[in-house]
């Protein structure tokens, strides 16, 4: 299972941490990932990295203002989303990859293991 929190209100330039408990299962071994859903958009790609933390992988439109990690013995990830934009208003999900994917990919349906979202609003 995967725990999402931190989202919020912020103004436009500001910046939230986004945090993700997951259950060891859930977590050992995979990639972790975040990806996004405006209202009447498809779910998008925002983020992942491996399990060691050695890669990680980003969207071109948050490159440079989101940062990926995690702490493997809390089985946690995190978002650090900086210079935040109102396009960036969305609900955030985190997620965990399939068994035995090592490897980074950009498709929800690469990982089946799914938080229930946490909501960023950005106001500009």
């Amino acid at each position: 299972q995967l725990q999402a929190s931190g989202g919020g209100l912020v103004q436009a330039g500001g910046s939230l941490r986004l945090s993700c408990a997951a259950s060891g299962r859930t977590f050992s071994s995979r990639v972790m990932g975040w990806f996004h859903q405006a209202p009447g958009k498809e779910r998008e790609f925002v983020a992942a990295i491996t399990w060691i933390g050695s890669s990680t992988y980003y969207a071109d439109s948050v490159k440079g203002r989101f940062t990926i990690s995690r702490d493997n013995a809390k089985s946690t990830v995190y978002l650090q989303m900086n210079s935040l934009k109102p396009e960036d208003t969305a609900v955030y999900y985190c997620t965990a990859s399939r068994v035995g994917q090592v490897s980074i990919r950009l498709g929800a349906s690469d990982y089946d293991s799914w938080g229930q979202g946490t909501l960023v609003t950005v106001s500009s």
